[in-house]
Protein backbone atom coordinates (compact mmCIF):
# COMPACT_ATOMS: atom_id res chain seq x y z
CA UNK A 1 0.00 0.00 0.00
CA UNK A 2 2.92 2.41 0.48
CA UNK A 3 4.59 1.65 -2.13
CA UNK A 4 1.32 2.10 -4.67
CA UNK A 5 1.12 5.48 -2.62
CA UNK A 6 4.73 6.79 -3.26
CA UNK A 7 4.25 5.46 -6.72
CA UNK A 8 1.21 7.22 -7.61
CA UNK A 9 2.77 10.49 -6.02
CA UNK A 10 5.85 10.17 -8.02
CA UNK A 11 4.30 9.76 -11.65
CA UNK A 12 1.52 12.50 -10.54
CA UNK A 13 4.66 14.99 -9.38
CA UNK A 14 6.61 13.76 -12.35
CA UNK A 15 3.92 14.25 -15.51
CA UNK A 16 2.57 17.71 -13.92
CA UNK A 17 6.43 18.33 -14.20
CA UNK A 18 6.42 18.08 -18.39
CA UNK A 19 9.66 21.16 -18.58
CA UNK A 20 10.27 20.60 -21.89
CA UNK A 21 13.80 18.94 -22.72
CA UNK A 22 16.39 21.15 -24.91
CA UNK A 23 14.86 21.69 -27.77
CA UNK A 24 17.26 21.49 -31.10
CA UNK A 25 17.17 24.76 -33.06
CA UNK A 26 18.53 22.37 -35.93
CA UNK A 27 17.68 18.40 -36.54
CA UNK A 28 20.20 19.24 -39.51
CA UNK A 29 22.88 19.64 -36.51
CA UNK A 30 21.37 17.54 -34.64
CA UNK A 31 21.80 14.26 -36.64
CA UNK A 32 24.88 15.71 -38.03
CA UNK A 33 26.31 15.45 -33.93
CA UNK A 34 25.37 12.05 -34.10
CA UNK A 35 27.17 10.67 -37.09
CA UNK A 36 23.74 10.50 -39.37
CA UNK A 37 23.26 11.72 -42.69
CA UNK A 38 20.21 14.08 -42.26
CA UNK A 39 18.32 12.94 -45.47
CA UNK A 40 15.15 14.50 -45.82
CA UNK A 41 13.13 11.44 -44.35
CA UNK A 42 15.23 11.75 -40.90
CA UNK A 43 14.87 15.27 -40.34
CA UNK A 44 11.19 15.32 -40.85
CA UNK A 45 11.18 13.08 -37.79
CA UNK A 46 13.98 14.48 -36.09
CA UNK A 47 11.91 17.83 -36.17
CA UNK A 48 9.15 16.07 -34.60
CA UNK A 49 10.29 14.13 -32.02
CA UNK A 50 13.10 16.25 -30.99
CA UNK A 51 10.82 19.23 -30.06
CA UNK A 52 11.83 19.37 -26.93
CA UNK A 53 9.07 17.38 -25.19
CA UNK A 54 9.60 13.46 -24.00
CA UNK A 55 7.87 11.12 -26.01
CA UNK A 56 6.86 7.56 -25.75
CA UNK A 57 5.50 6.64 -29.42
CA UNK A 58 5.08 3.24 -31.90
CA UNK A 59 6.36 3.26 -35.50
CA UNK A 60 2.74 3.44 -36.20
CA UNK A 61 2.26 6.35 -34.50
CA UNK A 62 5.24 8.02 -36.46
CA UNK A 63 3.90 6.96 -39.68
CA UNK A 64 0.32 8.37 -39.04
CA UNK A 65 2.24 11.56 -38.08
CA UNK A 66 3.91 11.26 -41.62
CA UNK A 67 0.69 10.83 -42.87
CA UNK A 68 -1.06 13.55 -41.25
CA UNK A 69 1.41 16.11 -42.43
CA UNK A 70 1.02 14.63 -45.92
CA UNK A 71 4.89 13.65 -46.04
CA UNK A 72 5.60 10.99 -48.78
CA UNK A 73 7.54 8.20 -46.11
CA UNK A 74 7.33 4.90 -45.80
CA UNK A 75 6.17 2.52 -42.54
CA UNK A 76 9.32 0.90 -43.51
CA UNK A 77 11.76 3.71 -43.61
CA UNK A 78 10.34 5.11 -40.28
CA UNK A 79 10.75 1.80 -38.80
CA UNK A 80 14.33 2.39 -39.94
CA UNK A 81 15.02 6.08 -39.42
CA UNK A 82 13.53 4.43 -35.38
CA UNK A 83 16.24 2.37 -35.27
CA UNK A 84 18.66 4.65 -36.75
CA UNK A 85 18.06 6.73 -33.67
CA UNK A 86 18.20 4.19 -31.30
CA UNK A 87 21.77 2.94 -32.88
CA UNK A 88 23.15 6.29 -32.21
CA UNK A 89 21.42 6.92 -29.05
CA UNK A 90 18.49 9.57 -29.90
CA UNK A 91 16.16 6.84 -28.84
CA UNK A 92 15.29 4.46 -26.33
CA UNK A 93 13.41 1.18 -27.32
CA UNK A 94 10.86 0.09 -25.06
CA UNK A 95 9.18 -3.63 -25.24
CA UNK A 96 6.30 -3.63 -23.26
CA UNK A 97 4.69 -7.20 -23.91
CA UNK A 98 2.69 -8.51 -26.44
CA UNK A 99 5.20 -7.54 -29.34
CA UNK A 100 4.24 -3.71 -28.99
CA UNK A 101 7.63 -1.31 -29.07
CA UNK A 102 7.85 2.22 -28.16
CA UNK A 103 10.35 4.41 -28.67
CA UNK A 104 11.31 6.69 -25.85
CA UNK A 105 12.87 9.97 -26.68
CA UNK A 106 13.99 10.27 -23.48
CA UNK A 107 17.26 9.29 -22.50
CA UNK A 108 17.79 10.30 -18.75
CA UNK A 109 17.82 7.21 -16.37
CA UNK A 110 14.32 6.07 -15.44
CA UNK A 111 11.47 3.48 -15.60
CA UNK A 112 7.94 3.06 -16.79
CA UNK A 113 3.95 2.29 -15.91
CA UNK A 114 2.16 0.78 -18.79
CA UNK A 115 -1.03 1.29 -18.91
CA UNK A 116 -2.75 -1.84 -20.75
CA UNK A 117 -6.15 -0.62 -21.02
CA UNK A 118 -5.29 2.60 -22.72
CA UNK A 119 -1.73 1.05 -24.57
CA UNK A 120 0.38 4.06 -23.14
CA UNK A 121 3.32 4.88 -21.21
CA UNK A 122 4.26 7.39 -18.52
CA UNK A 123 7.57 8.03 -17.26
CA UNK A 124 8.62 6.94 -13.66
CA UNK A 125 11.67 8.47 -12.22
CA UNK A 126 14.44 6.08 -11.42
CA UNK A 127 14.70 6.99 -7.78
CA UNK A 128 10.81 5.81 -7.15
CA UNK A 129 12.01 1.98 -7.96
CA UNK A 130 14.48 0.38 -5.10
CA UNK A 131 15.95 -3.29 -5.24
CA UNK A 132 16.92 -4.87 -1.90
CA UNK A 133 18.70 -7.41 -4.27
CA UNK A 134 20.31 -7.69 -7.72
CA UNK A 135 21.28 -11.23 -9.04
CA UNK A 136 24.80 -11.81 -9.88
CA UNK A 137 26.44 -11.41 -13.35
CA UNK A 138 27.80 -13.41 -15.72
CA UNK A 139 31.76 -13.24 -15.39
CA UNK A 140 33.51 -10.61 -17.21
CA UNK A 141 30.07 -8.59 -17.57
CA UNK A 142 29.00 -5.40 -15.82
CA UNK A 143 25.39 -3.97 -15.16
CA UNK A 144 25.06 -0.99 -17.97
CA UNK A 145 20.91 -0.07 -17.07
CA UNK A 146 17.89 -1.56 -15.35
CA UNK A 147 15.09 -0.97 -17.12
CA UNK A 148 11.36 -1.42 -15.37
CA UNK A 149 8.36 -1.76 -17.09
CA UNK A 150 5.07 -1.77 -14.33
CA UNK A 151 2.19 -3.07 -16.07
CA UNK A 152 -1.24 -2.01 -14.88
CA UNK A 153 -5.19 -1.93 -15.48
CA UNK A 154 -8.17 -1.00 -14.12
CA UNK A 155 -9.05 -2.80 -10.62
CA UNK A 156 -10.66 -5.53 -10.63
CA UNK A 157 -10.13 -6.68 -14.27
CA UNK A 158 -7.39 -9.42 -13.30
Amino acid sequence: MIFRAALQHNVQMHSKQKKPRVKYDSSVALLQGVGLRPTRQRVALAKWLFDGLDKHVTAEQVHGFVLKKRMNISLATVYNTLNNFIDVGLLRRIVTGGGQVYFDTNMDDHHHLFDEEKSCLLDIPAGSVRFAKLPSLLKGKDLSRIDVVLRIRPAGKG
